[in-house]
């Protein structure tokens, strides 16, 4: 399944945590994904039903990202997994180029 993909949890869950977000900044937030990966990453989600792309009648156009009702279940189910995996990251997800610890808000 697609979601078992390097970057599909983590995507879903920055853009849990942003509520919304644009192709750019989710590319800031993640470093180290290449925008081929990116946009091959959020396509797939979109197609699933996971994310909603909102597409803005602009000049330059502007489109955002945020989670469908079912992104956002899944969001909810993989957010205890990625909070486990960065408490026990020996640099206590201070190491900004692993999208894991650098992204999930760790809680006391």
């Amino acid at each position: 399944m697609f979601i078992a993909r390097k970057w599909s949890l983590f995507v879903l869950n920055l853009i849990g945590n942003n509520e919304k977000l644009r192709f750019n900044e989710i590319m800031t937030q993640l470093s180290g994904i290449s925008p081929t990966t990116l946009t091959e990453t959020l396509d797939k989600l979109v197609s699933l039903g996971l994310l909603r792309r909102e597409m803005y009648p602009e000049i330059p156009p502007r489109v955002e990202y945020s989670l469908t009702r079912e992104g956002s279940g899944l969001r909810s189910a993989i957010h205890p997994l990625l909070i486990w995996a960065a408490r026990r990251d020996p640099a206590r997800g201070m190491d900004p180029g692993c999208p894991v610890f650098a992204r999930v808000p760790v809680c006391p």
